[in-house]
């Protein structure tokens, strides 16, 4: 098909978002062709993620519609527009929502994943032209979602935001890799190090929280401990290496950091929030040790919410307090490490894969995750 497609618009399905926090529209769309440093291609399926879920319920912005959501997927490249030789038609992709040109002064570097050329945002469009590639059947335009807009049988994504993967990776897997487990994964290995021997804590043991309990695992640390409101998460939890549990809404007349402290001895070494609360942000800054703890804030908290320390506290703990955009992973580097560790059976993602549907099921698997009742649920395009 891509010869007869290169060049002109395709038809095909999407889901989309016309009024906030309202059921998504199965509809027809038009997606151009891609322009200079850009790629087309054909979705084979995708996952939903709380962010998201996040987006969608907004009325404000970075929320807006009409648009077409999504992000954590994986695809099959069907053309590419001028100036684009890293891929070619009929490569297998990762489109991934953290733009790394390889350019920019950061892209270059190992300490930051975070592009100056193409800096991330919630936009509503493209990267490189601030421009859309999606109509509607009437050429009204419809919105991009993270640089990716997954939920459409094609989609355009900048070079920048393409990762190349084995083809023989299972695509009901490798998408997973394009937000959730690589962010928690790469939380563990890349931002905090955790060491051989650590005590850990993560805040919501939702898919992230979850991923950093593999990636703690991975690297050797001898306590997870899990805190959720949900007891079920326990049991849930333990598959992924959780050591211990801490339901924060059943400590008697304790606080969390309390509770923490004392089965730490002096705190965890390395604490991650997971859910994107400030109250659970400070909680974690208690937990971890004074002196070399690490409290890493991964959770998307709503816009505006703030948060505060005495700075005495800051100065006299020693600790550190850091965020990790994506896990600290680098696409283009770090995402094929992260896939030969699954293929090589070290890295277990498939225990995140609760449900698998048709892509136009995708309001059910919306209210599973709302509903807490689904870890990822992958919708295949083509079943």
């Amino acid at each position: 098909m891509a010869g007869e497609t290169r060049g002109k618009p395709i038809r095909c399905r999407a889901a989309v978002c016309w009024k906030a926090g309202e059921p998504l529209v199965m509809e027809e769309v038009m997606v151009a062709p891609p322009l200079a440093g850009e790629v087309r291609i054909r979705i084979i399926c995708t996952s939903l993620c709380h962010s998201d879920i996040t987006i969608w319920k907004l009325k404000d912005p970075p929320g807006c519609v009409p648009r077409i959501l999504g992000h954590e997927a994986v695809g099959v490249v069907e053309s590419v527009g001028e100036n684009v030789s890293e891929v070619t038609e009929g490569d297998i992709v990762l489109p991934i929502l953290m733009p790394d040109c390889g350019e920019c002064t950061d892209c270059r570097s190992e300490k930051s994943n975070l592009c100056s050329k193409f800096p991330f945002k919630i936009s509503p469009w493209m990267p490189r032209y601030e421009s859309s590639r999606f109509t509607d059947l009437k050429g009204e335009v419809l919105y991009h979602f993270l640089f990716v807009s997954s939920f459409s049988e094609y989609t355009v994504v900048d070079i920048a935001n393409i990762t190349k993967i084995d083809p023989n990776i299972p695509p009901n897997r490798a998408c997973l890799f394009s937000c959730g487990v690589s962010t928690g994964v790469g939380a563990a290995w890349k931002t905090a190090n955790v060491e051989k021997g650590s005590t850990v804590a993560i805040f919501g043991l939702g898919t992230i929280g979850l991923a950093v309990a593999e990636g703690a695992r991975l690297r050797g640390a001898s306590r997870i401990i899990g805190v959720d409101l949900n007891p079920d998460k326990f049991e849930i939890g333990k598959k992924f290496g959780v050591t211990d549990f801490v339901n924060s809404g059943n400590c008697g007349n304790k606080p969390v950091r309390q509770v923490i402290m004392e089965m730490t001895d002096g705190g965890a070494d390395y604490c991650f929030e997971c859910v994107g609360m400030a109250s659970l942000v400070h909680e974690a800054f208690a937990c971890c040790r004074k002196g070399w703890g690490k409290t890493i804030v991964l959770g998307v908290d709503r816009p505006g919410s703030m948060l505060s320390f005495p700075s005495f506290d800051i100065l006299h703990s020693g600790k550190s307090l850091m965020g990790s955009p994506y896990g600290g992973v680098k696409p283009k580097s770090d995402i094929p490490i992260l896939l030969k560790r699954y293929m090589d059976k070290e890295l277990d993602v498939d225990k995140f894969v609760t449900h698998e549907m048709r892509f136009e099921d995708i309001n059910k698997a919306f209210d599973l995750l709302i509903q807490g009742k689904s870890l990822r649920c992958v919708l295949w395009m083509d079943k």
